[in-house]
């Protein structure tokens, strides 16, 4: 169990974990103020994009060298970070919405959190783990700003603010997951 409790240190957990925590319930907090209603996707999308953000922080070790040269194997190691991460951070949001103000379905939470941790891991192993949030700000920026869903191009634009069972944000966030989740777990983050 040493080993899980370095590695947790090492990635910065701690703080990611009141991060997480911190966002949530701020953004749970202006939920219950009245926000826009219960179908504005916008502050539940808020909610996870700053989780997993700050679950960014973790993606890159002390030492990259040390991390490319351990005698253990990486893989599995970083996909079930960043699969872990991704469920928290829904987690996280799902619990404090359990607790009054219901801002989104459970689909939809699991879809978003997932394919922005997809995103999060992409920007990792393309960037580094410093700048790895810097591709799911993009997105939601673009999304919040984006014209209105109307062609497949804008539904793919904006898919982590269209509802749940929309087939082309669905897939989107399915691609993102995986394209991430393989890229980040087999390259490593960036130097």
């Amino acid at each position: 169990m040493r080993w899980l409790t370095l590695y947790a240190r090492s990635r910065q957990v701690p703080a990611s974990l009141a991060a997480i925590l911190i966002s949530t319930v701020a953004v749970w907090a202006l939920a219950r103020d009245g926000g826009e209603g219960p179908d504005d996707p916008r502050l539940p999308v808020l909610a996870l994009a700053a989780g997993v953000m700050a679950a960014s922080i973790g993606l890159s070790g002390q030492d990259l060298a040390l991390d490319r040269t351990a005698a253990i194997r990486w893989v599995p190691r970083r996909a079930a970070h960043v699969l872990l991460a991704g469920a928290v951070v829904a987690a996280g949001l799902l619990a404090v919405q359990a607790m009054g103000a219901s801002m989104a379905t459970v689909a939809f939470v699991v879809r978003d959190s997932a394919g922005l941790m997809g995103l999060v891991a992409l920007g990792a192993a393309v960037s580094g783990g410093q700048y790895a949030w810097t591709l799911p700000f993009a997105w939601l920026s673009f999304s919040f700003f984006a014209p209105p869903p109307t062609s497949t191009p804008t539904r793919v634009a904006t898919w982590m603010l269209l509802p749940s069972g929309t087939p082309a944000a669905t897939w989107t966030a399915l691609l993102l997951t995986a394209t991430g989740t393989m890229a980040y777990a087999i390259a490593g983050p960036r130097r």
